[in-house]
Formats: C-alpha cells, structure tokens, sequence
C-alpha cells in the first residue's frame, strides 16, 4: 500500500506540473518537472516548520526516504539507458568516436580528480573532515555528466543532430567511466583496494561489452523468428534487464552494457527495417520505448525534486555552494580543454577550441546517477561528510539542470553565430 500510495502521489506531481507548464510557462518538460518538484517540496519543508501536527512532518518526512538508489539503481536505470541508446545515430557515432572517446574516458578522469583535489584544499581551509581520497569520491560523483538528463533534455531544444550526437554518446559511456573511478575510489577509501584503476576499468567495461553482444545476439535470434510486435517488446525487455542483473553479480559495468544493448537492439532493428515495417506497421515497438522513456524520466525528476525533503543542511554551506559550482565548471572546463586538444582537427561541428569546449562544458548536465551514488556512501562515511556530499550533488544537479540547461539553447546559438563570422572572415581572407 505504501508504494501505491507513492505512485499516486508521484502521478499527481506529474500531471499537475505537466498541465501547468503546458498552460502558463512552456519550459522544457523535464526541467519544469525537476523546477517544480522542487518548489513544491520547498512549500511543503515550510508547511512542515510551521504545522504543529505530527501527522504534517510524518507525512513529509516519508516522501524524503523513498528508496531513490534502489528504485534508479536497482530498477529502472538500465531501461532508461536502453531506449536513450536506441535512439544514437550510428553513423554519427561512428563519425565521432574520437571525440566521445576522449570526452567519455579522459575528461571524465581529469574532472573527478581535478574537482577532489581542488575541493581538498576547500576542506583544509574550512577545517572539514575529508581527506583527499574523500574529495575525489566527491569528484567521481558530480563530474559525469547524466544521459537521461541529456537524452531527455538536450535532444528536444534545437540542437544539431552533430552536436547531440556528442553529448548523448558521451554522457551515454561516461557514467560507466564515472561509477568504475568511483568504486576504485571507495575501495581506497575502505581500505580493500587490490587493484588499478586501468585493470578494473578494463574489467568493467570489457565484460559488460562481451556479456551484452552475447545474450543480445542470442535473444536477437528470437526477435528474428517472431511475428508478433508485442513479442518484439518483451524481448526487448528480458535482454536489458538479464544483462543489466548478470553485470551487476559479476561486477562488470551494467550501465555501458545497457547502453550495449539498446545500440545493438537499435542497429539490428534497422537492418531488418523491411521485415519490421510488415510486423509492426504501427510500430508498437518504437512507440513503447519512447513512451515509457518519458514516463521514466519525469518519474525521476520528480523524484530529485523530491529528494531535498530528506535533505540535511552542512556546516559552511554559504562557502561550499558557491565554492562547489565554480569547481565543477572549472574541472569540467579543463578536462574537456585537454580532450579538445588531443581530439585535433576532429573536433565535430567545425568548431574552434573556444567554441568547442565552451559548449562541452556548458551542455554538460548532471542528474540521477550521481544522487544515487553520493546516496551510496551513507553506508561507509561519517554522518558530517554525508551531508556534505548530498548539499554538494544536490546543488551541483539543480545548477546545471535549470541554470544551464535553460540556457544552453541560447549559448549553442551564440556560438553558432560565433562560429559562422570566424567562418566568413577566413573566407573573406583567402
């Protein structure tokens, strides 16, 4: 009853932010339900100081301690990641692979740890209890950037299909590079690390890659024989969630196996297009998974609106907020300047170093992984540094949702305009 409870709840959030911003503000429809979760959560912390009743706080307190990590981590985050990956354009991936590489792999790297260690000199200076190793786990947990939250929200405001295509694709992989740097982190930290960063990344992703094509390829053979569309979608269904739970017992990456899934599901099903328009003329299959994909989606912004209800305030927050915001754009600048660099005249879109890392860095939004992980450490950090991680990862998650993310449209086409005067008065030279 408790669940269902929950749910009707989070429905009601839902429609009612849903027709309220259709009506009277027309934001983006992910960023109006995570803007107005917030407020309405922030309406109901003040009903809760200034109701006496009991019934009030207890009713408040419980929407706060919903199980986020479980419902994201071990329920729904691999179906998100499979129809956010269904939809990459392969050629454009292709056309790219560089540049996500580099951004996927050693931009995530520079930023985690470039973010600890500035935020260790932070700790020293406020007297926090962090060591290094504490400040890089921090790091790991707000530099990926989120592929829901750039699935859901960058593809539907403007962008190039070029440019999308770079930022889905990396915020796609990166979680996988994020969350294995942060498990080697915590293993530091417990004191149970036996192995290099390197080896477990290799480990990770290597077996989440060779568990997914296989039990993909096997269940595709079914997809083959079948006649039935909704066949099509259970299939569809056992294969992300058989690999999502079999990487997870052998400690490989279940996020890029997901991510494996839905581009291998998604390149098979365009190869055999003509037998999919004869099965599923309506396309029931498509349909269904960007169907539910939008239900999944506002179900977790609502539910980081959700989540400051739980939220403890931390010692020297007037200092760590804003100190935290300008480190995550500083860390993320300089990663992808060094990506930028090594990427050379591949850089996408025909952008200049500027140009480029300008919007890599400000497109680069934050979202569900990381709450779920800087939840994780509940279970193993003292009580103060806790609070310290959620503040943070909260902050850091609102910031680059609302603030960049309302604007991103606005600088992509500055740039744009940048980049088209750069272009004429070359042209005008030669």
């Amino acid at each position: 009853m408790k669940i269902l409870v929950f749910l009707i709840i989070i429905l009601a959030y839902i429609v009612f932010i849903g027709i309220l911003n259709e009506k009277i503000f027309h934001i983006q429809s992910d960023i109006a339900m995570i803007m107005f979760s917030l407020i309405i959560s922030l309406i109901l912390l003040t009903i809760r100081l200034i109701s006496p009743t009991d019934s009030i706080g207890t009713f408040v307190d419980g929407l706060g301690e919903f199980g986020f990590e479980e419902y994201l981590m071990d329920g729904m985050l691999c179906f998100m990641l499979f129809a956010g990956a269904g939809k990459v354009n392969m050629g454009k991936f292709k056309q790219n692979l560089r540049p996500i590489c580099l951004l996927a792999l050693l931009t995530t790297l520079i930023s985690s740890f470039l973010y600890g260690i500035l935020f260790y000199g932070i700790a020293c200076l406020l007297n926090l209890p962090m060591d290094i190793w504490m400040c890089i786990l921090l790091g790991c947990v707000v530099s990926p950037t989120d592929p829901i939250a750039a699935t859901g929200i960058l593809n539907k405001i403007g962008l190039s299909k070029n440019v999308c295509s770079v930022i889905e694709n990396e915020s796609l992989f990166n979680d996988g590079t994020g969350v294995t740097l942060f498990v080697f982190v915590r293993s530091i930290i417990l004191g149970s690390g036996n192995s290099n960063f390197f080896t477990l990344m290799f480990k990770e992703i290597a077996g989440a890659v060779a568990v997914a094509l296989i039990v993909s390829f096997l269940l595709f053979k079914l997809m083959e024989i079948t006649r039935d569309p909704i066949r099509y979608i259970l299939i569809s269904l056992l294969d992300v969630s058989l690999v999502y739970m079999i990487c997870e017992h052998l400690g490989f990456s279940g996020v890029i196996a997901s991510v494996v899934c839905g581009m291998y599901f998604s390149y098979n099903m365009d190869r055999m297009e003509r037998t999919v328009k004869v099965v599923d003329p309506s396309e029931f299959y498509k349909d269904f998974w960007e169907i539910l994909e939008s239900i999944l989606n506002s179900v977790l912004f609502v539910m980081i609106g959700l989540l400051v209800l739980d939220l403890k305030l931390c010692t020297h927050m007037a200092i760590i907020i804003p100190a935290s915001l300008i480190l995550i754009v500083l860390s993320r600048m300089l990663g992808v300047s060094l990506s930028a660099v090594l990427t050379g005249r591949r850089i996408p879109g025909k952008y200049n170093l500027f140009e480029y890392v300008t919007l890599m860095t400000w497109s680069a939004l934050k979202g569900g992984l990381s709450l779920a992980l800087a939840l994780g450490t509940a279970a193993y950090l003292p009580e103060e540094v806790y609070d310290i991680f959620m503040v943070v990862t909260y902050v850091t998650i609102f910031y680059t949702v609302l603030f960049q993310g309302l604007s991103v449209k606005k600088v992509y086409f500055m740039l744009e305009d940048h980049k088209a005067g750069r272009l004429k008065a070359l042209r005008d030279k030669t």
